[in-house]
């Protein structure tokens, strides 16, 4: 067993008497995945830290090795690189670890470093890779030219997962797709928000009226902002999506065929973004998501949340309290609850933040770490 720890920052921390490793898929310009990532690392910082490469837009404050697939054109494009993952993780290093950590969204979690007989291997997963077992949430795996690479991928996922000690996921339905997926059963430790960042706006970004319908993440189609549109269009209120992705000139055309004021925050700043939560009726987010940290923020700054009834908003939004939860497509079911949850209490919201914060995360991974390392 390693040694324990009362709290993150505290003289005594998990793992500090045993070497480890800290791995991640790919690292991008700072998003969920990444922020868990860099979270973690404060709980172990004497871990190695390793990603399979860098994006080119992707700053850290210290060293991340990278594999060799760094070094060839395969870096460009997850879609090609995917089948050689697993390989990639096979001969990361050739370091031995007492120790190693996986943060997975694809086949970081098959990471083998080590000696098998002495090293303990922990993941704490995002998802399994969504495009390889759930192509239905991820139109990157839905072609059905792909069902037979997708059935070879979820073999060797499994295969090369065996050696796993311990999981933890980022959400209960996480947990369960790791228990249908794998066979496996994880902890549920949600992700780290902001959420003090987020609630502490200066005093005239807090007393703005609240005016517009809000959007915000990438401008991809499973995030379903041509819903919004529609929804806005039918709750004749304006709307600001925020964010950037290939869906841009797409939804562009669609905001042109609506009769409400609908405009584009381009890559907005984290101060920006606070601004923009702070401003909105509502935060419109009718997608399925593992988790969704978005969520969160936006209650962070007193704003309720209308969305489906599917996936990680079932844990972070309480219905009637803090925004409405629907399981629907059709625009004009969504008006009513647009208009309800302009009524909610903000300081509901904002309690209801309160238990995701970065604090809570860290505990809560070297509570885990302590029990499974």
């Amino acid at each position: 067993m390693s040694l324990t720890s009362s709290a993150p920052g505290s003289a005594v921390r998990p793992l500090a008497d045993r070497s480890v490793a800290l791995v991640h898929e790919w690292f991008g310009a700072t998003g969920g995945s990444e922020q868990v990532f860099l979270s973690m690392a404060e709980v172990v910082p004497h871990a190695d830290r390793f990603v399979l490469w860098k994006e080119d837009d992707a700053t850290v404050d210290r060293e991340i090795q990278e594999s060799w697939l760094a070094s060839t054109p395969l870096r460009r494009s997850k879609a090609l690189a995917l089948p050689l993952m697993p390989l990639a993780w096979r001969t990361l290093t050739r370091a031995s670890y007492d120790t190693v950590i996986s943060s997975s969204h694809a086949f970081a979690h098959t990471v083998k470093v080590g000696d098998p007989g002495r090293t303990r291997h922990l993941s704490y997963v995002h998802s399994p890779a969504r495009y390889v077992w759930s192509p239905e949430l991820d139109q990157r795996g839905a072609n059905p030219i792909l069902a037979p690479m997708r059935a070879v991928l979820q073999a060797a996922d499994k295969r090369l997962s065996r050696h796993v000690h311990g999981y933890a996921a980022n959400s209960r339905e996480v947990q369960g797709r790791i228990r249908r997926c794998w066979g496996r059963d994880a902890r549920v430790i949600n992700p780290p928000v902001e959420v003090d960042y987020f609630r502490a706006a200066p005093e005239q970004v807090r007393d703005q009226d609240r005016r517009y319908l809000l959007g915000v993440g990438r401008w991809i189609p499973y995030k379903n902002f041509d819903l919004m549109i529609e929804i806005a269009a039918a709750a004749r209120l304006p709307l600001v999506i925020a964010g950037g992705g290939p869906e841009e000139a797409h939804l562009r055309r669609l905001a042109n065929r609506v009769d409400v004021p609908v405009e584009f925050e381009f890559r907005p700043s984290k101060e920006r973004l606070r601004e923009l939560y702070w401003g909105a009726i509502a935060l419109l987010y009718p997608a399925f998501e593992d988790f969704g940290i978005i969520p969160v923020e936006a209650q962070a700054c007193g704003t309720p949340v209308v969305g489906w009834a599917r996936g990680g908003l079932l844990e972070t939004v309480v219905t009637g309290e803090t925004g409405f939860l629907l399981d629907s497509t059709d625009p004009a079911a969504y008006v009513d609850a647009v208009r309800q949850a302009a009524r909610l209490s903000g300081a509901a919201a904002l309690a209801n933040a309160q238990r995701f914060t970065p604090q809570t995360f860290q505990a809560n991974i070297a509570a885990w770490l302590t029990d499974e390392g």
